[in-house]
């Protein structure tokens, strides 16, 4: 009659246990990490492409234009008209400069924008610039414009995509993991910017 097998003790149940259940905790991190890295993900994915773009557009502000009717007659001189012009649209704005431009328009350039008076009608085109909501903030945060304490964000942030990557990998087994069709998709992964730099001619 064959004896009874024995329970493992000791260290030999705990590394027993520790194997089954080491892939189950790792999931539970790699969940958690995720959830933790999603506000952050959203906000540096989204300037990314606002700042992929900035030659297409001003990932910062957006142009914004009105039409101003004024009320009296604009005097030739230029300070002069420049000065009533602001006074009547009132802007406090100090003007970094004005004159009567070869058309017969009054331009008046402002840190913020532009205004174009015609003087036969009277009505002044103002356009002015105004932060784009959230992706302004977002693209500071970005660039790592803000107080030094963002970096130590920053820097938790990277080491939690290096986490969920490297999670990632470990997650799944079998076919399915790294030593299957997950290991060829991580070489693809990699392939991407080495592809880019060889054939672009690299830095």
């Amino acid at each position: 009659m064959a004896e009874p097998a024995v329970a493992p003790h000791g260290w030999g149940r705990a590394g027993s246990f520790l194997r089954k259940r080491w892939r189950a905790w790792l999931r539970a991190l790699h969940r958690d990490a995720g959830y933790i890295a999603v506000g952050l993900t959203f906000v540096y994915a989204l300037s990314g492409l606002a700042i992929n773009h900035i030659g297409q557009w001003d990932p910062n502000f957006k142009t914004v234009v009105a039409h101003r009717q004024l009320r009296a007659q604009l005097p030739r001189d230029e300070k002069a008209a420049v000065r009533q012009v602001m006074t009547e649209l009132a802007i406090e704005e100090t003007p970094r400069d004005g004159y009567w431009e070869s058309d017969g328009t009054l331009q008046i350039f402002t840190d913020d924008g532009t205004i174009v008076v015609d003087p036969k009608t009277l009505v002044a085109v103002v356009a002015d610039k105004e932060p784009r909501f959230f992706i302004r903030v977002a693209n500071w945060l970005h660039y790592n414009r803000g107080k030094a304490a963002w970096t130590f964000i920053a820097d938790g942030y990277a080491v939690f995509l290096l986490f969920l990557a490297t999670s990632g990998i470990f997650m799944l087994k079998g076919k399915k993991g790294v030593i299957g069709r997950g290991g060829v998709l991580i070489l693809l992964g990699a392939a991407v910017p080495l592809l880019y730099v060889h054939y672009s001619g690299g830095p």
